[in-house]
């Protein structure tokens, strides 16, 4: 047999991961407790395999291609599962106590934590001071604890607000959406606006029959995608408009794929690969006019397209507290006192700029983008090649 017909796999290209923005709690993986204006590359043998990424106050949670959960940073409420209270963890380290479980999603609120496993279980650990963990109490844990109330259901996806957090459930027949944590503003979705928290799952109202495929929580708003591509928001209103205590679904015909949220505002990305934009103006959204005047019953959302961006196709979006970055060329813009729109200064920037890492990704199968409050990350996944 000739050796041209042998086949043959080769690594094009190798996993790589960079961080920027704020790091004064070891957030950026650098070891150093230290802000970065620009993308720095990341040398840990521990991240050579990930899949995704939650990044959320001040910590960031990795997941592995293997199932497995890496956590560093901030870690003074127990939010990093590894049993104890720490001011800080300079390196990615394993949830060791999660160990006999496949993990395949995770979530980072302001100091809480979610996981969901392979089996539909979900746990939750750190701050639980305002019912954000679900276990019925306001006790805070420094280990990953089981949600008992949902031990004979499927839980597909869970997501950490800034003291709240979403679950969503999935059986043959239908999705579910529960909510816990702080509801001051409505980010419970359960239609009571005297509630102020709950500290065990209250199902969120609002979707009908509409099949939810994805969740985001972050400050005090929620959202999530339906498999019809409706987009649905609800908690504190993006400025000049009121809180919504239930499910709103954006008035557009635009078939959405994700939806992310910052404190102030929210990107919504569809199947086509346009950006579109909620909230008012200020750092964050970007420099357009401020939504009309409503009537003060009006909860109707301020949706604008992103300018700037005609001809280009979006392949990921993310938004942190108050900054956003889209793939295509890594443009980010915003809030950028910490650096973390990484274009080596600490100023606003009010339209997308682009961001140069400083390689060549042309090799990369995928480049996916996590923001947290002041800091930013980018993985890209390794492309490859069956050669003859």
């Amino acid at each position: 047999m000739e050796e041209s017909k042998k086949l043959e796999k080769k690594d094009e290209s190798e996993q790589r991961v960079w961080s920027w923005g704020a790091g004064t709690e070891g957030q950026l993986g650098t070891k150093i407790l230290q802000d970065e204006l620009f993308p720095r590359l990341l040398h840990q043998p521990s991240l050579s395999s990930i899949s995704s990424l939650a990044c959320g106050g001040a910590h960031v949670i990795a997941l592995t291609s293997a199932g497995k959960a890496l956590s560093w940073g901030r870690g003074n409420s127990g939010q990093l599962g590894h049993g104890e209270i720490v001011s800080n963890a300079l390196l990615p380290k394993a949830v060791m106590s999660l160990d006999g479980y496949f993990i395949t999603h995770v979530a980072a609120g302001w100091s809480h934590s979610g996981f969901v496993s392979d089996t539909g279980c979900v746990f939750t650990c750190g701050d639980g001071t305002f019912g954000q963990l679900g276990h019925g109490d306001y006790a805070s844990h420094c280990l990953p604890v089981k949600l008992s109330c949902f031990v004979d259901q499927r839980v597909v996806q869970v997501a950490c607000g800034m003291r709240h957090s979403l679950v969503l459930l999935k059986d043959c027949t239908r999705t579910q959406v529960y909510g816990f944590g702080s509801g001051k503003r409505g980010q419970l979705g359960v239609g009571n606006n005297k509630v102020k928290s709950v500290n065990f799952p209250r199902v969120v109202n609002g979707f009908e029959d509409d099949e939810i495929v994805g969740i985001a929580a972050n400050g005090d708003h929620s959202a999530a995608v339906s498999v019809d591509g409706h987009a649905y928001t609800w908690g504190r209103g993006f400025k000049g408009f009121e809180d919504a205590h239930l499910p709103h679904c954006l008035n557009s015909s635009l078939n959405f794929i994700k939806v992310t949220l910052g404190w102030n505002h929210a990107l919504a990305m569809s199947a086509e690969g346009e950006v579109y934009m909620l909230g008012g103006n200020h750092p964050g959204v970007l420099n357009i006019s401020p939504p009309a005047k409503h009537l003060p019953e009006s909860r109707e959302v301020n949706l604008e397209r992103v300018p700037g961006l005609d001809g280009m196709k979006i392949t990921d979006i993310a938004t942190g507290a108050e900054h956003s970055v889209i793939v295509t060329g890594k443009m980010t813009w915003g809030w950028g006192e910490h650096g973390q729109l990484g274009l080596g200064d600490t100023c606003d920037q009010m339209s997308p700029v682009t961001v140069s890492l400083g390689y060549d990704l042309n090799g990369a199968e995928s480049i996916k983008v996590f923001c947290g409050s002041g800091f930013t990350f980018v993985v890209t996944i390794p492309l490859i090649l069956l050669k003859l």
